[in-house]
């Protein structure tokens, strides 16, 4: 007599033999892990003109911007707000150009540009040309968040900021002794000095969301209105689902290559990796130009490129272990 198995043990011998597969499935579906990658310019950064204190004061700025977004990240917040987060402090140090570090145009004064972009919902808002907006990251995010448009300029910009609340600041909140000695040497086509540059920050975050942002004061002595690719997105600022880029440098140079969406073009249609795209636009393609700079760049795996091709560039990522890393040379 054969005895027929009953419905339950069938059953149980099915998710028995199923059970070896069922933990490769789940740790598949696992959400992505968080990074975040910084910059704060690309240029003539060299070690033998830095002070010990002044590659301290850069090392511990970047390090707290890092730390700053990374505690948004660690307590599963959105990549968006890392990023936002992180620039802010980069922009309030005078260290940096962007906020409150801002060069100065040919007429002395300070006009930002920035940009954000949330890449899961291709979202973006940019300002450019303000000239009273303490954190100018802040205000693109409210551009792309509480109005129909990408990118706002000038008065325009500022009119919109005081709709929303935001409080402005005078030009002099921006001017630094350093900027003006800066210009001076400008404007007598002296060599400038090391110095940071515009700020920008990559992220991905615990639900696998992808955000870029970039902030800057533009060129010393630049003619008044002049706008650079911070704000332009696909320039100097670009997000998709799986990409982000943030770039620093000649602008110009990145508009016209628009490098940023670029990089996320060459992973997107070619399969090449995210390194070896920003190795080719930015040691390559750039450099046969005349083109200077660097970019940060992040995928949704975690992969993540810093390429420039000057002497230097403030950089700095952390991952899910909280290791906050910063280089400032080439040589590190």
């Amino acid at each position: 007599m054969v005895t027929r198995p009953s419905l339950p043990g069938l059953l149980a011998a099915v998710w028995i033999a199923a059970a070896p597969w069922v933990a490769p499935r789940r740790a598949a579906a696992q959400s992505p892990q968080f990074f975040l990658v910084v910059h704060g310019g690309a240029g003539t950064i060299r070690r033998a003109d830095m002070t010990p204190s002044q590659d301290s004061a850069y090392r511990a700025t970047l390090a707290l911007a890092i730390r700053t977004g990374y505690d948004v990240l660690r307590a599963d917040g959105a990549a968006l707000d890392a990023v936002i987060a992180t620039i802010t402090v980069l922009e309030d140090s005078p260290l940096f150009n962007a906020g409150r570090g801002a060069v100065l145009t040919d007429a002395g004064t300070v006009e930002l540009d920035a940009a954000v972009m949330d890449g899961t919902a291709l979202r973006a808002g940019a300002v450019a040309g303000v000239k009273h907006i303490k954190n100018p990251i802040q205000l693109a995010r409210l551009v792309m968040e509480r109005s129909p448009h990408v990118l706002l300029a000038g008065d325009g910009a500022e009119a919109f900021a005081r709709q929303q609340g935001m409080a402005l600041v005078p030009q002099s909140y921006f001017v630094t002794e350093r900027r003006r000695r800066e210009l001076e040497r400008a404007r007598a086509r002296e060599p400038q000095p090391h110095g940071g540059g515009t700020v920008g920050a990559v992220a991905l975050d615990r639900q696998g969301r992808m955000a870029a942002g970039t902030s800057t004061g533009g060129l010393t002595n630049k003619h008044w209105g002049r706008i650079g690719d911070s704000p332009i997105v696909g320039a100097g600022t670009y997000a998709n689902a799986t990409c982000a880029v943030s770039g620093t440098g000649t602008g110009e140079y990145f508009i016209r290559n628009v490098v940023a969406y670029d990089i996320c073009a060459r992973v997107r249609y070619t399969g090449v990796s995210l390194a070896q795209a920003a190795d080719t636009v930015v040691l390559h393609e750039l450099v046969a130009q005349g083109g200077d700079g660097g970019v940060i760049a992040l995928d949704r795996a975690g992969h993540f490129a810093m390429p420039f091709n000057t002497e230097g560039m403030y950089r700095g990522y952390v991952g899910p272990d909280g290791k906050i890393v910063v280089k400032i040379y080439r040589d590190e």
